[in-house]
């Protein structure tokens, strides 16, 4: 009898988060059409009191990730840490100022900005049995600043204490985002599928849904070329050559969902690309750490669509400083699916102004293409690490910290 429940427990399937969250905007979909008016109610009910929890959450993240995150860069310092990081940050920001550019471009051409107003600014009928307020400790620009002080400083004094507790609190943190957001997500996405149906917005965000996956998976390869076409001038490289050797790593990151998981992969393709082994070492690791061209340019994109959506205005001037924090913000995304966006919760709400069904669509959007993003991320790494083995000579390798 034990073995053969034990053999009956090893055929459950574990499924992954994009999965769940298409079964969950379908499920959505399908119930709003015959579920009855208590069932809506119930579920409304949950989305109320996570989505305070999360407002409650998004500060306390926002401090438990960025804060170490920082203080971590501040171990390698030196030369070869702050050409990988330039780098990083400026194809990063590269990487948001062409999302925005192609966005703004095709998206009015591709969405019904007026049909949209209107489906974003109905209010659902129905409301929740009961609401718990949740209210954070402190603002979201306040847990900003406070992270960046704190990682700034702690880089700074390399300080031993500090740097525990708050590597604790990133591991609370990080415990919190695997153990309660991500599981109740689906559910959470069911509920606000099915209050769209109910109110007659589902099908034409599913829309918004496909039209845009397709442009941003354009947009990526786009993107990559740019990159290795630059890495290929500085390091006199045949940039369509090095693009073929780390398709090995781009297909392994859309599998994975992780840059962390795909390091062995990319650090060998990186090798064969021509990059010496102790550069390879140092900058690949990192870059999957602080480069996040892939994940900036799907939010951004992400982001655009639905204030386009919305109804609201759109400048550049709004978004300039909005990519530029985003590209500091989400250097502490934690490796899980999805994790850039949670780290990008906070700027959303503080600088885009994005209320909570807003967000829920940017996580539900951001998930079903979360692939496309690692793997553009990941595989730029290889162009990165062509530049700064360029850069900083082989003269530099016995110092290297």
């Amino acid at each position: 009898m034990i073995k053969f429940r034990r053999r009956k427990l090893n055929l459950k399937l574990k499924w992954g988060l994009l999965p769940q969250v298409i079964l969950a905007i379908m499920a959505g979909i399908i119930c709003g059409l015959f579920v009855p008016t208590w069932f809506v109610r119930a579920v409304l009910t949950f989305n109320g009191l996570f989505s305070n929890f999360l407002g409650f959450i998004i500060p306390l993240l926002i401090v438990g990730l960025v804060a170490p995150g920082i203080a971590e860069l501040g171990r390698n310092a030196g030369k070869l840490l702050f050409i990988t990081a330039a780098l990083a940050y400026g194809f990063t920001l590269a990487s948001g100022f062409f999302s925005y550019g192609v966005a703004v471009w095709t998206f009015p051409y591709v969405l019904d900005p007026a049909a949209g107003a209107t489906s974003f600014g109905k209010v659902a009928e129905l409301k929740p049995y009961f609401v718990i307020a949740m209210p954070a400790l402190f603002s979201v620009m306040s847990a900003l600043v406070l992270a960046f002080t704190l990682g700034l400083g702690m880089a700074v004094i390399q300080g031993s204490r500090l740097k525990g507790v708050m590597l604790d609190l990133r591991d609370i943190i990080d415990k919190v985002i695997v153990k309660i957001i991500i599981p109740l997500l689906p559910i959470y996405i069911f509920g606000i599928f099915l209050n769209m149906t109910i109110n007659g917005q589902a099908i034409a965000v599913l829309g918004v849904f496909a039209q845009i996956i397709v442009i941003i998976f354009v947009m990526t390869l786009v993107m990559l070329l740019i990159q290795f076409i630059i890495a290929g001038i500085i390091g006199r490289k045949n940039p369509f050559r090095m693009l073929k050797e780390m398709m090995v790593a781009y297909v392994t990151a859309l599998g994975t969902q992780s840059s962390a998981a795909t390091i062995p992969v990319t650090l060998r393709q990186t090798e064969k690309i021509g990059v010496r082994d102790e550069i390879a070492g140092f900058v690949v690791p990192l870059c999957a750490t602080i480069h996040m061209s892939g994940s900036t340019m799907k939010i951004v994109a992400c982001a655009l669509a639905i204030m386009i959506m919305g109804g609201q205005s759109v400048t550049l001037a709004q978004f300039s400083g909005f990519i530029c924090m985003l590209g500091i913000t989400i250097i502490a995304a934690p490796g899980v699916p999805g994790g850039a966006i949670m780290a990008a919760l906070g700027i959303l709400e503080s600088m885009l102004g994005f209320g909570q069904a807003q967000l829920a669509l940017m996580i539900a959007l951001y998930v079903a293409m979360d692939c496309f993003g690692t793997a553009c991320n990941v595989t730029g790494d290889g162009a990165i690490a062509v530049i700064v083995d360029k850069i900083y000579g082989r003269k530099h390798i016995s110092t290297m910290p």
